[in-house]
């Protein structure tokens, strides 16, 4: 008997010691957000109710096995550039502005690159959350950061959504500015330029106006906003994109054009997000998180170059 128990305690100690010291590891183990919690924060960032009616938001892709969110990767594009270089970097989640899938799929294969990005994801286990819309109607979001470009620092202005979302009218689509003090034109290119760290932008001049004339109301929608900025009243449009008739719309109306190219007018508002996302969601002293935000500034470019 005292046999048995002499063997028993040789067995078990050394059981309860690694047991101890696995416990130990896991307690000081940094911590990280998981997929679901990841999706959360997200949603809690930005609701998934101000999206546009029509937009594909969300969890867009999903890994079969339970994730551990070590670093997300934010771009405004899923390209297979960008996603070969996710996988180098061993992301767990890619936040794409765009979403990849967008119109319905019929199957998944390899004879377009958009459904090699969704296979190549599903086979490297990475996830993939598009908030498109919905960081562009958030309070804070896109459009507001768009906001801060075009006005520059220390210039005070008032701004609401060009069109309210319906359960939260301070939140919506594009932007109205009304600017204490008026500007000229040229002054308002050259602070947009400077903000927005571009070299380039296309502008059109109102009928009536031109490079002197003052500026104090601005329409403003991040990406394509011809739709959104058609017929709203104001001294000058701001976006990343128009047609040529919609330009020469706006033009006979006296109201001038300012076009940053679609994404240019998108992507500064990845650092606003990282360092936000630090900000209220990892600094918690009692539960911080040490999951990362990389940005892609290499192969994440607005496909267009002024040449």
């Amino acid at each position: 008997m005292r046999y048995l128990t002499t063997r028993l305690s040789a067995i078990v100690k050394p059981v309860l010691a690694k047991s101890r010291f696995i416990h130990k590891v896991m307690q000081d183990e940094p911590k990280f957000f998981t997929l679901p919690e990841m999706v959360r924060v997200l949603e809690e960032f930005a609701p998934l109710s101000l999206a546009e009616k029509w937009d594909n938001v969300g969890l867009l892709i999903e890994p079969t096995k339970p994730r551990i969110v070590r670093s997300a990767l934010v771009v405004n594009d899923l390209t297979e550039k960008v996603l070969e270089n996710a996988i180098n970097s061993s992301v767990d989640l890619i936040i794409s502005y765009h979403p990849p899938i967008f119109v319905p799929m019929k199957r998944i294969s390899q004879s377009n690159w958009k459904d090699r990005i969704v296979a190549k994801c599903l086979e490297n286990q990475i996830a993939v959350y598009s908030p498109h819309t919905a960081w562009d109607a958030v309070d804070g979001g896109i459009n507001d950061w768009l906001c801060s470009v075009i006005t520059g620092k220390g210039v005070q202005f008032d701004s609401r959504p060009i069109t309210p979302n319906i359960t939260d009218p301070n939140r919506g689509a594009g932007r109205i500015i009304e600017m204490n003090q008026s500007k000229p034109f040229e002054s308002v290119v050259e602070t947009i330029k400077a903000g927005s760290n571009l070299n380039h932008v296309q502008i059109a001049i109102g009928s009536n106006q031109n490079m002197c004339s003052e500026i104090k109301t601005i329409a403003l929608c991040a990406g394509s906003g011809a739709s959104g900025l058609k017929g709203v009243p104001a001294d000058l449009y701001v976006t990343g994109e128009m047609s040529h008739h919609d330009v020469l719309d706006a033009v006979h109306r006296n109201i001038s054009v300012v076009l940053m190219n679609h994404s240019n007018s998108e992507r500064g508002f990845f650092e606003v997000f990282r360092s936000e996302f630090y900000k209220r969601f990892c600094s918690d002293s009692s539960d911080p998180k040490l999951t990362k935000i990389l940005l892609d500034s290499v192969d994440d470019q607005d496909p267009l170059k002024t040449y």
